[in-house]
């Protein structure tokens, strides 16, 4: 295996392929999170960082956030006759995006960098630029650039599977997930991923006043607060949560479930389970501001159910994770968690499921519930209430564990090593990505 030069901001860039971005327009779910904080953290670790994806139209075609990060807006002529979000119109922007990506980035971006000594990491994201990243090694084999770059294909979820051609994908890149949970259902797929796992911003470490905890928690009037935030999935395990809510009623207990959901039809079931199991749903709007949130908690009507029905902020939500006994991020299938992850950066108890947690440890950091049976959450929010101990003890290490996965250890301990593998790999290997 050939030997390189230790990665540095002074002889690496990045190129971020993605069609979620930061703008409002393109967030639709976790993706877009992810490769907004990636962004930033790796701009301001000193990385020139390009992000390429489907933009706002109303937004200029380039930006920057940071003096390192600039922004590229894909096909905005085409998100002008589709105003309603990044994945309206979603097959024209594929087309338009595997026709014009690759040329883009190998003329304007990685092309330069090349000249200049430079290696450029290209970190793809999802499967609709799993096309574009084998047409991007093809022109860079072309024009003789392919040993100055770094092929990256990340899937941070099974969907679109069936439309990706994997051996070509495989070959042209070194494709990558985000937990071992992942990295065993891709074996299918005939590939064997490395696994670089998400981060967490370090605000999300920002200690929630106790204060205001007290008062969520008072207002609230239970002597169980769990929480529950997500979208209406089946995946998510909402009736789950709602049956386990049910049966700790009937074994006597005082508890209150606040959830945050989407806008999916699930949710009509899910609450229609609830009331047919003889608890009270109250529908809730919240103000925007966090400091105005406890107070307006006061004045709700008791309720077993809160469906919160507004926008919460990342303050508010780290609250609500704080100020629960349990936060039930209890999903069948979660390729990575990143809920997990932010309650115990806020000092919150995760249920977590036992898919792609990864850093979840059972009773050390976190619960971690094997089954879709509602009594293992019932039994395990029974344990910590009469063991005070576990409580803190996992409240403890679940902030320990966070601060592990903040996109700044993520990127400098895991990151950057698997990148001079690959390269290394490429490197030794002239017939290989």
């Amino acid at each position: 295996m050939a030997e390189l030069p230790t990665l540095t901001p002074d002889n690496l860039q990045f190129v971020l392929l993605s069609f979620e971005g930061p703008d409002e327009y393109a967030m639709a779910g976790g993706l877009g999170m992810r490769m907004k904080e990636l962004g930033l953290e790796l701009a301001r670790g000193g990385f020139r960082t390009h992000h390429v994806f489907i933009g706002d139209p109303k937004e200029p075609p380039c930006s920057r956030p940071e003096n390192n990060l600039i922004l590229h807006r894909w096909g905005q002529w085409l998100s002008e006759y589709h105003p309603a979000g990044v994945y309206a119109g979603e097959e024209a922007k594929l087309a338009d995006w595997n026709g014009t990506v690759p040329s883009y980035v190998v003329d304007q971006l990685i092309g330069p960098a090349a000249e200049a000594g430079i290696y450029t990491a290209v970190m793809a994201e999802e499967w609709h630029t799993a096309h574009s990243v084998c047409d991007l090694s093809d022109l860079l084999w072309a024009r003789g650039q392919r040993q100055r770059s770094i092929l990256l294909w990340t899937a941070n979820n099974v969907m679109g599977f069936d439309r990706i051609d994997w051996p070509r994908l495989n070959f042209c890149s070194q494709v990558a997930t985000v937990s071992r949970y992942m990295k065993h259902l891709m074996w299918a797929q005939g590939v064997n991923p490395v696994v670089i796992p998400n981060g967490i911003p370090e605000q999300r470490l920002k200690a929630v006043p106790l204060q205001r905890v007290r008062r969520l928690r008072q207002a609230l009037a239970a002597d169980t607060l769990l929480f529950k935030i997500g979208r209406w999935s089946p995946d998510k395990r909402w009736n789950m949560a709602v049956h386990a809510v049910a049966r700790l009623k009937a074994d006597g207990a005082d508890v209150r479930l606040a959830v945050r959901g989407g806008i999916e039809p699930h949710a009509e079931e899910v609450l229609t389970n609830a009331r047919r199991m003889g608890l009270v749903v109250e529908d809730v709007k919240l103000p925007r501001l966090t400091k105005d949130v406890v107070e307006a908690c006061e004045k709700l009507p008791q309720a077993d159910i809160y469906n919160i029905r507004t926008f919460l902020s990342d303050e508010t939500v780290s609250l609500f994770y704080r100020a629960a006994d349990g936060v039930l991020a209890n999903s069948g299938h979660e390729p990575f968690g990143l809920v997990g992850l932010e309650v115990m950066a806020a000092g919150g108890i995760p249920y977590v499921g036992s898919t792609g947690e990864d850093y979840a440890i059972p009773y050390l950091n976190s619960v971690v519930l094997d089954s879709d049976d509602p009594a293992e959450i019932a039994i395990a929010v029974h344990y910590l209430r009469d063991h005070p101990k576990a409580r803190e003890r996992i409240r403890k290490e679940a902030r320990a564990t966070a601060k592990r996965f903040t996109w700044r250890s993520v990127i400098d301990d895991i990151l950057i090593t698997k990148l001079e593998y690959v390269a290394a790999l490429q490197a030794g290997n002239g017939d290989r990505p």
